[in-house]
């Protein structure tokens, strides 16, 4: 039998946000998840003009907040950077590292997101380290080699007990904003891979959340969740609307039940 791990819903805003529509937004999540019991965690990583009313209008609550990347620099003259240790002073919890569209529109190279997550975690951030392939590397088979490398990257630069903190999720591109999603076996098969290549590092790796993004939405979210491997989702679009990120996190307590 499969080991029953917490699980872990965290939303990615990406560029989008208005301090008005925040408000609503952030107010209706906290008080949804109230609601969910302690093995269900929740977080959302906001842009990060945003971090300082995330951490008004969440702390002391069950959600957690965070942002979408980091610097690979710790300060220095890095103009528009944002380094780890500030996001840090405004009670962040999370740091996503190696998303997609990092690695495509910002030609962010695997040591680049292996130095993130190192500067994360010294700062005492989480890092979500993203690794997902294209449909032409689906197709032509390379999918386990294309994340395999992404995360060995990352792991080549950590110690056994610096990956034990991490978070992975995996993001198919060709599955992310395209309302195309990955079935949960397709999602599983790469999750079990992952997971076995976590577990070659040694100690509590093995044990390191995983997560699936890729347009996970309320009516796919619980088949999903439901595999042994994945232990909840980096949530895009869906994390937009209060009502579908509570009907995704709700769906992650009921895969828990049912396993």
């Amino acid at each position: 039998m499969a080991k029953q791990r917490a699980k872990l819903v965290v939303g990615n805003w990406k560029m989008h946000g208005r301090l008005a529509e925040n408000r609503v937004l952030l107010q209706a999540i906290s008080r949804g998840a109230e609601d969910l019991p302690d093995d269900v965690r929740v977080g959302v990583c906001v842009p990060c003009p945003y971090l300082a009313q995330a951490q008004t209008l969440l702390e002391g609550g069950r959600v957690a907040w965070g942002v979408q990347d980091i610097s690979a620099h710790e300060q220095g003259a890095y103009t528009g950077e944002v380094a780890a240790g500030m996001a840090v002073e405004f009670g962040a919890s999370y740091a996503i590292v190696g998303h997609s569209e990092r690695r495509a529109y910002h030609c962010e190279g695997a040591d680049t997101v292996g130095v993130k997550a190192q500067r994360a975690l010294a700062a005492g951030l989480t890092p979500i380290v993203c690794v997902g392939e294209t449909l032409e590397q689906r197709d032509a088979g390379n999918t386990e080699q294309i994340v395999g490398e992404q995360l060995d990257a990352v792991l080549a630069k950590l110690s056994v007990e610096e990956v034990a903190r991490i978070v992975v999720a995996y993001e198919p591109v060709w599955a992310i904003g395209t309302g195309r999603s990955a079935t949960a076996q397709q999602a599983q098969d790469v999750h079990a891979f992952l997971r076995s290549r976590l577990a070659a590092k040694g100690g509590d790796a093995a044990d390191v959340p995983l997560l699936y993004g890729g347009s996970v939405k309320p009516d796919n979210a619980e088949d999903l969740f439901s595999q042994p491997d994945i232990d909840g989702g980096l949530i895009g679009g869906a994390s937009l609307k209060g009502k579908d990120f509570l009907a995704i996190c709700t769906a992650a307590v009921a895969a828990t039940a049912a396993r």
